[in-house]
């Protein structure tokens, strides 16, 4: 599945990938690094060794579970976010996918990429039979929260000391957005 953003930027795709080359494994930890060193590290604080960022996205493409989209500009990837499935021992959560690892580079925000992504990773819920799409942020993501809530996701809970960022407590915004069945 590729998304040509047009509209907004000329240069700009989303797509899908289930392989990643030797290059595109390299942006990817580059655009991963510096969304890490800008405050939108999924978790991380501080960018890891490089070894261990490679190794952390050769696991997402082995893993059936996830379907990692990827965000390029001028042909080179500079975001991704990842579709997570529910394990199959969860039949009372088999509707709901999860939204996880949404970032763009800081040098390539602002050309429709992050929306993009949304937009994929809806897209191929619903092919995929889920009617609904969950995700977790961090309170002070405020791009990010505005930017989902603008897509429609609703915001249904808040988690006190979600995250310890340079020793204070961040709170965490918990959302769902339910999804038009498939045309």
């Amino acid at each position: 599945m590729t998304i040509r953003l047009k509209d907004i930027t000329p240069n700009a795709v989303v797509e899908k990938v289930e392989t990643l080359g030797d290059d595109e494994l390299d942006e990817l930890c580059e655009a991963a690094e510096k969304a890490i060193l800008d405050g939108n590290g999924f978790g991380w604080l501080n960018p890891p060794p490089r070894r261990v960022l490679e190794s952390y996205w050769r696991g997402v493409l082995l893993m059936p579970q996830r379907d990692l989209f990827v965000a390029r500009l001028d042909g080179a990837i500079v975001g991704s976010t990842q579709m997570l499935r529910p394990p199959p021992n969860n039949e009372a959560q088999a509707h709901a996918a999860q939204l996880t690892t949404f970032f763009i580079a800081p040098w390539a925000r602002g050309h429709g990429l992050a929306r993009g992504l949304l937009k994929a990773v809806e897209e191929a819920a619903r092919a995929a039979g889920f009617g609904q799409i969950d995700l977790d942020l961090r309170a002070t993501l405020v791009a990010a929260i505005q930017l989902i809530e603008q897509a429609g996701y609703q915001r249904w809970g808040v988690k006190p000391r979600y995250a310890l960022i340079d020793g204070a407590h961040i709170d965490g915004f918990f959302y769902s957005k339910i999804l038009a069945a498939p045309a």
